[in-house]
């Protein structure tokens, strides 16, 4: 296959999911954020969008990555260097908590215009290049085996299975988005400052940490109602 058949291939209009099914991977997401013990093990996908976000925006602001980690227990870490105060830093710890809705509402975006492989194909390679940057051992084995999902999906799945495990990541991510804000405020009203990224925020701009998180609920409620509008059937 040339890269011009490749191509084709890849940017192939697809035809829309059954009603049901559409419905279907909503409700299967929504079971996968709101059911305790399916989200200990889904949340590790967030945490990659979430630390791919601090990524992102550290090279888009000209700061160094130094590598990412990423944790059994969810948690994940992003090492970066450059100036210690400005709009740099400012913006790549602003990238982390609005990363997975963000990348969602793309998603969404590109479902709702029948792009369910290139959808597919554009996830493949951001995880292959988050792969680079990683520095711990389940890092690598978490992106790995959620590339190679993909992957398999790609390979081997006919175009309504692509579809449906398509619609299943968007919605995920969608619907993830919130959650972790809101495990953020209850973990702050319980325990005080956590060196959370909105604290963070709070130091560098002398705006609230609360007042960051709600923002950061906010986008995730905009994207998740954006997002919901181009995929659910007309």
């Amino acid at each position: 296959m040339d890269f011009a058949q490749l191509w084709d291939r890849v940017t192939a209009v697809q035809p829309a999911l059954p009603n049901w099914l559409v419905w279907g991977t909503a409700a299967a997401a929504l079971l996968a954020v709101a059911m305790r013990p399916v989200w200990r093990l889904s949340r590790t996908v967030v945490t990659i969008a979430h630390e791919g976000g601090h990524g992102v925006m550290a090279l888009l602001t000209r700061r160094r990555l130094s590598g990412i980690r990423l944790h059994s227990d969810t948690s994940g870490l992003t090492v970066t260097s450059g100036r210690r105060t400005g709009p740099g830093l400012m913006l790549t710890f602003a990238a982390g908590y609005p990363a997975p809705s963000l990348l969602g509402l793309g998603g969404a975006a590109l479902l709702g215009a029948g792009l369910t492989t290139a959808l597919l194909w554009i996830g493949i390679a951001l995880l292959a290049a988050m792969l680079l940057t990683l520095r711990n051992l389940f890092g690598v084995l978490a992106v790995l085996v959620t590339g190679g999902a993909i992957v398999a999906v790609c390979r081997y799945g006919s175009a309504e299975w692509q579809g449906a495990f398509a619609h299943l990541g968007v919605w995920f991510l969608l619907l993830a988005g919130a959650r972790p804000v809101v495990e953020l405020f209850s973990t702050r009203r319980r325990d005080g400052a956590s060196g959370s990224d909105a604290d963070q925020l709070a130091g560098l701009t002398g705006v609230p940490a609360t007042a960051w998180m709600a923002l950061f609920l906010v986008v995730a409620l905009a994207c998740l109602g954006l997002g919901a509008a181009w995929l659910l059937p007309r």
